[in-house]
């Protein structure tokens, strides 16, 4: 099937030092971006995308998370992410159609087990920009230490008439982290309340 993929890119970074001390370990990202013509450019405003999220989001995962897995077998992997961004002539709705289905998130999810929602970036930008794509920890949503981002980019994409999907996934997270979890903060903060005091919500 023919979805318009123009080039797809693999960036591997392994981190073994951070403030000047060594890494306990490595820490691998990989990404694994995807240069795709944006079905609905030229058309004016399209108000029903499902036909094209339906041709093109499965398929597209499906071949990215392949490259992505090869890369970083699923087991291996702590964080993940995704983005989408198309270019200058296009709509941000049409960056986040194709990444903001099921069809897209549950093929990468189910293929390196996980359970929380994959953090994401979707927006516009002009060729060659500095992209960023946000991680979080596969299953546990309230570990800070896996808050982490990846970024890249690539000279020629996004072209006006295209949208860069990728993904992105790390077997660890920040190299040093000292900072406590979500659910630290809130059972430190509960047992500071005065009696009877409230916080709104």
């Amino acid at each position: 099937m023919d979805i318009g993929l123009r080039k797809i890119a693999t960036f591997v970074e392994e981190t073994m030092l951070e403030g000047g001390k060594a890494a306990p370990r490595p820490t691998t990202m990989v990404v694994v971006a995807a240069v795709v013509k944006n079905p609905w450019a030229g058309q004016g405003f399209v108000e029903n995308l499902r036909p094209e999220i339906l041709r093109i989001a499965r398929p597209l995962g499906l071949e990215m998370t392949r490259r992505l897995v090869a890369a970083m077998p699923g087991e291996r992997v702590e964080a993940y992410g995704k983005a989408a961004i198309v270019g200058i002539s296009g709509e941000i709705e049409h960056a986040s159609a194709l990444i903001h289905t099921l069809r897209f998130g549950n093929v990468f999810r189910e293929a390196v087990s996980g359970t929380a929602f994959l953090s994401f970036t979707n927006t516009r930008t002009a060729p060659g920009a500095l992209i960023s794509l946000p991680m979080i920890h596969k299953s546990e949503t309230g570990k800070r230490s896996h808050f982490i981002t990846a970024t890249f980019q690539i000279a020629d994409a996004p072209g006006p008439d295209e949208i860069l999907v990728a993904i992105g996934a790390s077997d660890g997270g920040r190299i040093h982290p000292r900072i406590a979890d979500r659910f630290e903060d809130m059972k430190d903060m509960d047992s500071e309340k005065a009696p009877g005091e409230t916080v709104p919500a």
